[in-house]
């Protein structure tokens, strides 16, 4: 709903809508439309409820006012406003809750503004005037100069750690290393990109899926949730009673819009969209396959990285072992290595301290648990993966060398027979 408004032909939108509970913002409200030289017959009292009546049977208005006054949930309402709410249209809410935390639920949720009711006149005309700017405001686009990033990450098994590893990665990048990022998490009914992050996953994952033709430049606007000045996510909890169904040609169209709006786009691509998307990595700078050292996590290894170097042949694999907890691993470092014949590029040591106190605060590993061994290790991938070749698209590789992620080999945590003795060494991490 909050996003920049692509023009269109005469006459195809209404300029202004707006649905109220009392009859003081009704007063304002057509004062207001009379100044801008709107028609005052659009704006009504119904509020909420009758905006999403509304608007399911007409075109959605380039600027939506709603009050949420007689809401008695204002989120999951606005949810089901976003149902019927058409891309471009600026929604701006009142309401009589003087909740900060509402306040920043409902921004998170795409609204663009949330007036505390009684409003002023001059209130609502900042307000308007702040969403027609919405309209005009520049697309952001990558730097020119610095080639775009596609990064997918994996997992060998469910709950290897992909997801916390993709987050952390995303968020280094943006961070340590200030490019505009893209978290795209593909798993539409499960996945955490957004969660992990505190953030409300909106709808725009979901509808791209369900209409792939409405994706360009300014649907990527809409529907990326910011989490900060350099990072936006688009991730999604569809219901589970509703199986989207794809062939593949919207993500990756997503994938080419985020291309275009990103220096850098992190995948969080679940395993078993391999087998029916196949091409959601050909285009890939690196692939960071995760896993275990466990049984099934080496067999897993080996199926994935046979696939990759079948599919994805141009793309640099770097494996990550994570979770490693010295002397209770079901797979020695060195066995593990002998039956994928690669080396492993980066071992993370197990953290639960700070993997549950990153789930608390809504931060990612990297953010919360920088001081620890794992979150230095991690915000050292996200830089050595902008830092390396990979940006210009280097040859895919299964051995270590002089590059920054053979360098880490050498300083990585030992596992297995041999951890006994290196206890109170840190987690694998380069220099800078």
């Amino acid at each position: 709903m909050n996003a920049p408004w692509k023009p269109a032909g005469p006459g195809s939108r209404d300029p202004f809508h707006a649905y109220v509970c009392d009859d003081n913002s009704l007063d304002v409200l057509r004062g207001i439309a009379n100044e801008m030289g709107w028609p005052i017959e659009k704006v009504c009292k119904g509020g909420l409820r009758n905006a999403v009546q509304s608007l399911s049977m007409s075109a959605s208005p380039n600027v939506l006012f709603v009050d949420l006054s007689e809401s008695g949930d204002p989120l999951n309402d606005i949810n089901s406003l976003a149902e019927v709410c058409e891309p471009g249209t600026v929604v701006i809410a009142s309401g009589q809750v003087n909740d900060v935390r509402l306040y920043r639920d409902l921004i998170a949720s795409g609204i663009h503004d949330y007036l505390l009711k009684p409003f002023s006149a001059e209130n609502l005309r900042e307000s308007i005037a702040s969403a027609q700017a919405v309209f005009h405001a520049p697309k952001v686009e990558a730097t020119s100069d610095r080639p775009h990033l596609l990064v997918t990450v994996i997992g060998t098994r469910g709950g290897a750690g992909a997801s916390t590893i993709a987050t952390s990665i995303a968020y280094g990048v943006s961070t340590k290393d200030k490019r505009l990022t893209g978290l795209l998490d593909l798993d539409v009914h499960f996945g955490t990109g957004a969660l992990s992050l505190d953030l409300e996953p909106g709808r725009g994952l979901t509808d791209a899926v369900e209409n792939p033709s409405r994706i360009d430049g300014l649907f990527i606007e809409r529907a990326m949730v910011r989490a900060s000045e350099t990072l936006a996510v688009l991730s999604a909890e569809a219901p589970i009673s509703q199986p989207l169904l794809t062939d593949g040609a919207a993500y990756h169209h997503l994938q080419e819009e985020l291309r275009s709006a990103f220096e850098c786009t992190v995948v969080d691509l679940p395993r078993g969209m391999l087998i029916q998307h196949p091409h959601l990595v050909q285009s890939s700078n690196a692939v960071v396959v995760v896993t275990e050292f466990t049984l099934a996590g080496a067999r897993d290894t080996i199926r994935l990285l046979s696939w990759l170097k079948s599919h994805a042949p141009q793309s640099r694999v770097i494996v990550v072992a994570n979770k490693a907890q010295p002397g209770t691993s079901e797979i020695a470092a060195k066995d593990f290595e002998h039956s994928i014949e690669r080396s492993i590029d980066l071992v993370l040591p197990y953290d639960a301290k700070a993997t549950s106190q990153a789930a608390k605060l809504g931060k990612t590993v990297a953010e919360s648990g920088r001081a620890s061994k794992l979150g230095q290790g991690l915000l050292q991938l996200g830089h050595d993966l902008v830092a390396s070749d990979l940006a210009q698209g280097g040859p895919a590789s299964g051995k270590s060398g002089s590059s920054l992620f053979g360098k880490l080999l050498e300083l990585k945590l030992p596992i297995g027979k041999s951890a006994g003795k290196s206890k109170d060494k840190a987690a694998p991490v380069a220099a800078d």
